[in-house]
């Protein structure tokens, strides 16, 4: 099982600002699985939905 990448937000954000999680929550309320992960080697918060192989 893979992920598919729905948007990226710099891990930069001001202190109190959670826009990734956020943009995650109103995709979960919408109805998809979103997730937060954090990549660290572009320093940035990653917005994924698993995705299987059927693509």
């Amino acid at each position: 099982m893979s992920a598919k990448v729905l948007e990226r937000f710099p891990a930069g954000s001001p202190r109190g600002s959670w826009p990734a999680e956020e943009y995650a929550a109103r995709r979960r309320a919408e109805g998809e699985p979103a997730t937060v992960v954090m990549d660290l080697k572009s320093d940035a918060f990653l917005v994924v939905v698993p995705h299987g192989d059927e693509d």
